[in-house]
């Protein structure tokens, strides 16, 4: 018998490789920039995927990417059902991580406090 919750993180792993080699190769839309997919949230359902990316550049280029990736929704949608062998599509939705942003931000102020401010 399987642990629950199992076959959610193996997919939501699934999927984010999935997109990744996308984003990769396969999307050839240039304002989509570097970008990296940090983790994808599947609700409980399976029905919805919310694939968090880390985008390099300013916030300009962060906005061009993030619409570059939202018009390709579809595509990435058609193909991650393909791929996995899934009966029913996720819903996909883009959003950008600050994750990394803030770790470099606490990091930084961090590093004024050690130095006396």
């Amino acid at each position: 018998m399987m642990v629950p919750g199992h076959r959610h993180d193996r997919l939501a792993d699934q999927i984010r490789g999935e997109v990744a080699e996308m984003i990769e190769g396969e999307l050839k839309d240039p304002r989509i920039g570097f970008v990296t997919v940090t983790r994808v949230d599947l609700s409980p359902d399976f029905s919805h995927a919310r694939v968090q990316v880390s985008i390099l550049g300013d916030e300009q280029a962060r906005k061009d990417s993030l619409s570059g990736l939202q018009s390709a929704t579809g595509y990435v949608r058609r193909q991650v059902t393909q791929r996995l062998g899934l009966r029913r599509a996720p819903e996909i939705a883009f959003v950008i991580d600050r994750g990394a942003e803030e770790a470099a931000r606490i990091e930084e102020l961090l590093g004024k406090i050690r130095e006396g401010g």
